[in-house]
């Protein structure tokens, strides 16, 4: 039996002092997901991938991340500023904890007026410098201040000292990784009451002091288009917008005048694909083709997500439609790329 469904997962909420966040597709020890649609409802997603791994993966995903997903994504609904903090790149983070790095990508679904993010250095800063900006609590004056609106783009490498401010809801793709380093948290305390630990000294090692000229990532239209919002040799990311109107005015039609959805050819990535609802509402309905094995009868062929909702296709599966189901429907998607030439995964 091959796992040829699309997956679904039970909400997985994480309440912390600043606000929320939805783990939406994670295998993170700590933390894994359960199935909720499906006979393998009702199963943790690190069993199922030791069961089914190389038809969720991929083929050479599995085989170049050790069976392991590698990829976690969520929602994170700010209320309040997020501690100053920094992650560590795979060669840190596996000398030290044994796990992945931490490189990841936020899409800002709304933001308050004037609401923002930090991201990246504004001046040049020493590793002595830093030490003393972080115990005098002036290191948050030496980052960029970034006001973001609905559609902005930052990603943020491992090294990269950064963010969340309070009045920001946003879509996040990162490694499956839990390891965060603290600068600074403003003093205030953890919601058990007690001041949340900081790690200033390991935090230096993993800091990139580079000042970048600007910080936003820029991307093309997405009106009915699969657009290229980036691509990193940890992760891949599109967006579409899937106006019901607009795939009606580009003839995106059955015979019979019904929408017959937007067409994913994934396959060829060789990589399992997470797809987040970011608004709206879409059906996605796997297609039935002579390269895929025969579906099982029991499995689900198509699932619907709402805004907030997230689902997993697996890589043996990943030909697939989207349809619009209300106006205004937007989906966020990702998938490592193992088309790329192997110099690429050394970059």
């Amino acid at each position: 039996m091959l796992c040829s469904y699309p997956l679904l997962f039970e909400k997985n909420l994480h309440t912390l002092v600043w606000g929320t966040e939805s783990w939406e597709v994670s295998a993170v020890p700590s933390s894994p997901c359960t199935v909720a649609n499906g006979p393998l409802k009702g199963r943790d997603i690190i069993s199922v991938i030791d069961e089914f791994g190389p038809d969720i993966l991929g083929d050479s995903v599995y085989e170049e991340f050790g069976g392991k997903l590698p990829l976690l994504v969520k929602f994170i609904d700010a209320k309040k500023d997020l501690s100053i903090q920094v992650h560590p790149d795979d060669a840190l983070a596996m000398e030290r904890h044994q796990c992945f790095g931490k490189t990841e990508m936020w899409y800002i679904i709304a933001a308050e007026p004037g609401a923002s993010i930090l991201a990246g250095f504004k001046e040049s800063l020493s590793p002595e410098e830093y030490k003393r900006r972080v115990a005098d609590g002036t290191i948050v004056d030496t980052l960029a201040r970034h006001e973001v609106h609905p559609g902005d783009v930052f990603y943020i490498p491992a090294g990269r000292v950064h963010a969340i401010c309070g009045g920001v809801y946003l879509a996040e793709v990162q490694q499956s990784s839990d390891i965060t380093y603290r600068l600074y948290d403003y003093n205030r305390p953890g919601l058990d009451g007690k001041p949340r630990q900081l790690h200033t000294e390991l935090a230096a090692d993993a800091i990139d002091f580079r000042v970048e000229e600007d910080y936003r990532t820029y991307y093309g239209n997405t009106i009915g288009r699969a657009a290229k919002v980036i691509d990193t040799p940890f992760f891949d990311v599109r967006v579409m917008d899937l106006d019901k109107r607009s795939l009606a005015n580009g003839q995106k039609l059955t015979i019979s005048g019904k929408l017959r959805g937007f067409h994913r050819k994934m396959k060829k990535y060789h990589s399992f694909v997470i797809s987040m609802c970011i608004s709206g509402r879409c059906l996605i309905t796997l297609r039935d083709n002579a390269e895929q094995p025969a579906p099982d009868p029991d499995f689900p062929r198509s699932v619907i997500l709402s805004a907030g909702e997230s689902c997993l296709i697996p890589a043996c599966c990943a030909d697939y439609d989207i349809t619009p189901i209300s106006l205004d429907t937007r989906i966020l998607e990702t998938h490592i790329d193992r088309k790329k030439p192997s110099w690429w995964k050394r970059l």
